[in-house]
């Protein structure tokens, strides 16, 4: 904590030469400072005080000092460039920058980890002429992972096969708590990227493959954080992310241009926006590191500002991310320095930069030489105060550094992580009904892989948690194995893939043919602190969907001993080995289930809970079939591959239980849809025909039969869980909407057209699994026009 105590000389020193600009502010009963004044009011009086230098300082974000400390000693300046994870600023110390914060001359932080640098920063802050409070943003992703002993919920793609909005709803909104106890008010999530290739590293940090899928999750996720309007203390700003179909780049990587057409854009990529603002009410947006057709999302107006704000209402405002306005210059070449970069940026809509110095002062230039409109920087100023505003800190910046311990992991917020990780988990193959393990009466399992025992199940965008707070695989199977009569026996065959050596691959075949059962625990790491390891995850995309390094040969080994293995994966991005899947007992993916993944997964292991994950996304058999995607369009599939099938490994929506459900024909409560506020009920009897309890998802499809463009064979539209004993009935219903038959037509409009559409009902998006019935529309239905 040497930084820590640097920070609270500084701000003793700085206090004292500042005492007299700061009693002057309290002298002078500002109607900003004063609580019980409407926000509007409060930000009139604010703006009205503030030089253009002032509000353009709103709009300046800079990485936290002890970050940039540690950055200092990591990283080259040749390095910097191209890291989007550590930052710090050559020619510029911890000391200027905090400077800098007494001087009102920042706006923003983020990578401020422990709730005491953010308190020493606001103190700061506090000794700044106009006393305006500092907002502090982190990448709480899946929980506040950053921050040590926070809690580690499932990583999003975990959270997506739960298909349990209401559950991933309660999870962030106990991380705002964690949030806003450690100090912190802006998280970077959700990314509400609708999926196209996973090769993409960031995959599990998505929620898959689907728009209506990937809307819900992040409407839960956005809700969850900022409640109605994040007012208080209790709630905290949320970031939809990235605008726009990075996850579609022409090569799988990270930042590569993107380049669909503009009816993809619409149909596939921006729902998940136009439903964040319409129904969730996000209050900020980060755009995209990558280019579409030619146009980099950091200077894009039409999206940012013409389609975003003018047409869908955007009130928030908008942030950069990393360095990405200063490589509209050196990335993509489309303006001749960062001066320029940042005149097309902040043109096209930009409020925030995203981070560290210059960017103030180009801005300010430009608008001195008309190159920028003042009223865009009152519009990015006022917004960015609003939100400080309405988060209460003008009122109280400074948290209790005691209180951070007590929210932390608490037992309702580890009973929802866990409850997640329970629902997430997919049993994707169990051929012999091997599973659930009946009990042991004294045999051996034996348990290796490179994610067996460590943190890997915790997933990207977390640091390294304390370990009394983290279930590995081989705790979890070991404590509920030996309750239920095994032997428990571990071996490390390589803690990360990259180190499985043939000779420790000798060692674990050998312990597996002393067993009765082996469990491979095989996948990827995208966990963040251990980057030189790291096989997935932000900048580290995949070639190959195969397993990474020698587990492969590993499996292959135990397997070819003829006992009985079960493959456990753990991975944000999918693994399509088809021969393992057919060689193995069974096959469980536990994506990337956070800190009670061991329980979870042992809970599954041995029938103490039913499975009942759903894949969010398409597994192919092998990268040669990408794009492959369930909602894909009528000629897709015409022809065939000369070696492979064109079917999936597994089709979106699939997943296997310990029991069987029987499904109904869906029947509709009327057969004609006949306007923009019509609903229609579709309903399933489902029935439990197996012999224990069991969770089941029931999904809805949609085609639209014939259309002006063309659609896709079916796209989700509603699903729903239902809880069912050995034997037991319900019936589920779920409701169709003019926005569940919607399309764009050649204008842009928003309108559903006329004719038939074919209602599917089923538990995975597999054709010969889907039961139909059909609904008209009469008359076409504009619901939102194009201008």
């Amino acid at each position: 904590m040497k930084i820590i105590s640097s920070l609270i000389v500084v701000s003793a020193l700085l206090l004292f030469s500042c005492k007299s600009k700061t009693s002057s502010v309290k002298s002078t009963n500002a109607t900003y400072l004063n609580p019980n004044a409407s926000i509007e009011k409060r930000l009139d009086d604010l703006m009205s005080r503030m030089t253009l230098e002032d509000k353009v300082y709103q709009m300046c974000q800079y990485v936290g000092l002890e970050h940039m400390k540690a950055a200092e000693s990591e990283l080259s300046p040749e390095e910097l460039e191209k890291n989007d994870a550590l930052g710090f600023y050559p020619g510029l110390k911890t000391g200027d920058i905090a400077r800098l914060t007494t001087e009102g001359k920042i706006g923003s932080f983020l990578h401020v980890v422990t709730p005491e640098e953010a308190n020493e920063l606001q103190k700061l802050a506090q000794q700044s002429p106009l006393k305006i409070p500092l907002l502090i943003g982190i990448d709480a992703i899946h929980g506040n992972g950053l921050v040590s002993g926070s809690t580690i919920y499932p990583s999003p793609i975990s959270q997506a096969a739960t298909f349990d909005d209401a559950l991933v709803k309660e999870g962030g909104r106990q991380t705002a708590l964690e949030m806003r106890a450690n100090g912190m008010h802006w998280s970077f999530t959700p990314n509400i990227d609708v999926l196209r290739d996973p090769r993409w590293g960031r995959t599990g940090e998505t929620y898959g493959e689907d728009p209506y899928l990937v809307g819900n999750m992040g409407i839960a996720t956005i809700t969850g954080l900022q409640s109605d309007d994040f007012t208080g203390t209790n709630s905290v700003v949320a970031c939809a992310k990235h605008l726009i179909a990075g996850s579609s780049s022409i090569n799988g990587l990270n930042a590569s241009p993107t380049d669909v057409s503009k009816r993809t854009i619409y149909e596939i990529f921006l729902p998940p926006y136009r439903r964040a603002v319409k129904e969730a009410n996000i209050f900020s947006i980060m755009a995209a590191h990558n280019e579409v057709a030619g146009m980099p999302g950091h200077m894009d107006k039409s999206m940012m500002t013409d389609l975003m704000r003018t047409r869908w209402n955007f009130k928030g405002f908008y942030v950069s991310d990393w360095n990405d306005i200063s490589r509209i210059a050196i990335w993509h070449h489309v303006a001749k320095d960062f001066k320029e970069a940042v005149q097309f940026s902040v043109n096209a809509g930009m409020d925030m930069n995203m981070h560290g110095p210059l960017f103030d002062k180009y801005v300010i230039e430009l608008v001195k030489e008309g190159k920028i409109d003042i009223s865009r920087v009152n519009f990015a100023c006022r917004k960015i105060l609003e939100a400080k505003f309405r988060l209460g800190l003008f009122e109280n910046p400074f948290v209790n550094v005691a209180k951070a311990k007590e929210v932390n992991f608490t037992t309702s917020h580890q009973q929802n992580a866990l409850e997640q990780a329970r629902k997430a988990i997919v049993l994707q193959t169990n051929p012999k009904n091997i599973l659930p393990l009946a009990n042991g009466n004294g045999k051996t399992i034996f348990i290796t892989g490179p994610n067996a025992n460590n943190q890997t199940t915790l997933g990207d965008w977390v640091s390294p948690q304390p370990e009394e707070n983290v279930i590995t695989m081989v705790e979890g199977i070991t404590k509920i194995g030996f309750e239920n009569g095994y032997k428990v026996n571990y071996y490390d065959s390589g803690d990360r893939s990259k180190e499985i050596t043939d000779d420790k691959i000798k060692v674990a075949t050998d312990k597996a043919s002393e067993a009765d059962i082996t469990v491979l625990v095989l996948g990827e790491n995208s966990f963040r602190h251990d980057w030189s390891r790291k096989t997935t995850g932000e900048n580290i995309d995949r070639a190959t969907l195969k397993l990474s390094g020698n587990q492969m040969k590993l499996a292959n080994k135990i397997l070819d001993l003829g006992k009985p293995v079960i493959v456990v994966y753990v991975s944000g991005s999918p693994i399509a080995e088809p021969e393992l899947e057919q060689r193995a007992s069974a096959v469980l993916n536990t994506w990337e289930t956070g800190a009670f993944a061991g329980q979870a997964t042992a809970e599954i292991l041995f029938g103490k809970l039913n499975p009942s994950g759903k894949l969010p996304l398409t597994i192919p058999r092998s990268v040669g079939q990408l794009q492959m995607v369930y909602n894909y369009k009528p000629t897709s599939y015409i022809h065939k591959y000369n070696s492979d099938p064109k079917v999936p490994l597994h089709p979106f929506g699939y997943g296997l239980s310990y029991t069987t459900f029987n499904f109904s024909a869906p029947k509709v409560s009327k057969k004609e849809f006949i306007g923009k506020d019509d609903k229609i009920s579709v309903s399933v009897d489902v029935k439990n025909t197996g012999q224990r309890f069991g969770e089941e998802v029931v999904q809805l499809y949609i085609r639209d039969d014939v259309s002006s463009f063309t659609r896709p064979v079916k796209e989700l539209k509603g699903y729903k869980r239902v809880a069912l004993q050995a034997g037991e009935t319900k019936t589920v219903t779920l409701e169709i909407s003019a926005e569940s038959l919607a399309m764009y037509d050649v204008d842009y409009n928003f309108v559903v057209e006329e004719g038939t559409f074919t209602i599917m009902t089923g538990n995975s998006s597999e054709d010969k699994k889907l039961m139909k019935t059909s609904i008209n529309v009469g008359k076409k239905i504009v619901l939102e026009k194009s201008k």
